[in-house]
């Protein structure tokens, strides 16, 4: 899982005062870097899920405090350690309190323009290949979708089979990262911006929500039962 690792993470700017819990001697940098490569192979050996800061700290030989003075909390961890282009669990509950008409094209649109640098287009498709060709690596990064972007959707859009319109609508997503700057699929790789919001928008639309823009709100269709 070498791609995901942080063993080459720079340096961070020194803070004032020797941090709590950093080992003697060494410097901000130094305990950044070891515990990113720590919380590196805590994910890959146990998974998101089972993985905690605490335990990260422990292997990396940190106070947990140390921990958090460097990084928010488990996902801002976990975002750092595989250099994420783009942090969709910060952005998700934001998108679903703004109009529920626009929840399908404000998806689209952030996707694509915190993918525009060829340097995010680059990391994306690192990540990806790394997720489909490494069993450790595809297990933390489905569970840290699940968890907290898929599962944070369906508590935002709610109403029935939240988890699987959820699903769906990342299934989408992913596709278009996929096919647009992974294999480069023309015409979609190089269609403007606006015409794949115009396209997809509607179709995340109403996995979401359950309804297109411009009609009354409705619920989404309810699956047969087996």
């Amino acid at each position: 899982m070498s791609e995901l690792r942080a063993d080459a993470e720079p340096p961070a700017a020194e803070p004032r005062g020797r941090s709590r819990g950093r080992p003697r001697g060494s410097t901000a940098g130094d305990a950044r870097a070891t515990i990113l490569k720590a919380a590196a192979d805590e994910f890959a050996e146990r998974g998101y899920e089972a993985s905690s800061l605490r335990a990260i700290a422990r292997r990396a030989g940190v106070d947990p405090a140390l921990v958090h003075h460097y990084f928010e909390d488990k996902r801002d961890l976990f975002a750092e350690t595989i250099h994420a282009p783009f942090r969709p669990d910060r952005v998700v509950p934001g998108i679903l309190a703004g109009p529920r008409d626009q929840v399908g094209e404000s998806v689209a649109r952030y996707v694509l323009t915190e993918l525009a640098s060829p340097a995010a287009q680059k990391r994306i498709a690192l990540v990806l290949r790394t997720a489909i060709g490494h069993n450790p690596a595809t297990r933390m990064l489905r569970e840290f979708l699940v968890r907290e972007v898929l599962h944070r959707i369906a508590e935002g859009v709610g109403g029935p089979d939240a988890d699987l319109r959820a699903a769906l609508a990342a299934s989408q997503v992913v596709g278009l990262i996929m096919t647009r700057y992974v294999l480069k699929i023309e015409p979609i790789a190089s269609a403007p911006v606006d015409e794949l919001v115009a396209r997809l928008g509607p179709v995340l639309q109403w996995h979401l929500v359950g309804y297109s823009p411009g009609e009354a709100l409705k619920p989404a269709p309810e699956l047969p039962r087996r």
